[in-house]
């Protein structure tokens, strides 16, 4: 009983946590902005089961964000490295803020519409100088909906990513970048003293690319703990079910199906998960799901 109680508040929490973002999408003021522009829903989890105070854009260590601009739209995941927790440093709060900034900079129309390292570039740099230190370490991808050229631009470090599906094909997908297993590129402002001891790339490092987009794509960006919980076959299978959906509830109904897919996935001690066939190739013998905290920005294309 206890379980179901439980099982029910965090999906609670993720659809609250995603109300405002699916609200905006499906109000007709914004479905009468100058096409294109994309239909988002957001759902997710921490890896935690212990119950705790909810934060809008953000699921465990993993944070999140949307936003509009006249010029574009933009949707941008990160996940936080847990390691930090160790030294008394919240990883969550670095992923947070750059999310944030990213958020921020978009609404204040200070970044370039088809640059999207450049917005994280900028969002890092304020960090960096930022009068109160944050610190931490994270990976993230930012997707930019170019409403002009109807382009999408991307830019991704580390392993949160994005995938593209275009009738029932992947037309694009992000590239993974590690230093080795289990160890993805990030962002990173160590305390002082630890950056010789620290891996931190810098935001010029993340890999980008640009692609015209039509009408009815689907867009899935994402934190690692949905790709490492989710085989391929099965996301691709879920990403087809709103192929050119504009109505945000159905959104929302499958973004909740993909987050709570992962979720279960990943506790799942006898699954052989993305994530252990990988360690598996790096000579790791493991098996099961990778519990880690949970983040879906599920999105259509309408022009």
């Amino acid at each position: 009983m206890h379980s179901l109680w439980l099982t029910g508040r965090l999906l609670s929490r993720a659809i609250w946590n995603g109300i405002s973002n699916l609200s905006s999408a499906a109000d007709p003021n914004v479905q009468r902005k100058a096409d294109p522009h994309i239909i988002s829903a957001v759902c997710g989890f921490p890896k935690e089961r212990v119950f705790k105070r909810l934060i809008k854009g953000q699921f465990g260590d993993d944070a999140w964000f949307s936003a509009k601009s006249k010029s574009a739209d933009v949707l941008g995941v990160a996940d936080g490295v847990g390691g930090w927790r160790a030294y008394g440093i919240d990883p969550g709060e670095f992923s947070m803020q750059l999310m944030r900034t990213c958020e921020r900079l978009v609404k204040l129309r200070r970044f370039n519409p088809t640059n999207p390292s450049d917005l994280l570039a900028r969002s890092y740099y304020e960090l960096l100088h930022h009068k109160k230190a944050v610190l931490g370490s994270s990976t993230a991808c930012v997707i930019v909906l170019n409403r002009e050229n109807s382009t999408l631009y991307t830019a991704n470090i580390g392993d949160s990513g994005f995938m593209v599906v275009r009738h029932g094909k992947v037309i694009h997908r992000s590239e993974e970048q590690q230093h080795y297993f289990n160890t993805p590129f990030q962002l990173s402002l160590p305390p002082p003293g630890y950056q010789a001891n620290v891996l931190s790339d810098q935001p010029d490092t993340a890999i980008t690319g640009h692609f015209p987009v039509e009408d009815g794509d689907v867009i899935l960006v994402a934190t690692d703990g949905v790709f490492d919980n989710l085989p391929h076959s099965l996301l691709v299978e879920e990403l087809c079910k709103v192929q050119g959906e504009r109505n945000a509830s159905r959104l929302q109904t499958v973004a909740n199906s993909i987050a709570w897919m992962a979720r279960n996935l990943s506790f799942d001690e006898s699954f052989i998960s993305p994530f252990a066939e990988s360690a598996f190739a790096n000579g790791i013998n493991t098996i099961g799901g990778k519990p880690d905290d949970i983040t879906v920005l599920l999105a259509t294309v309408a022009i």
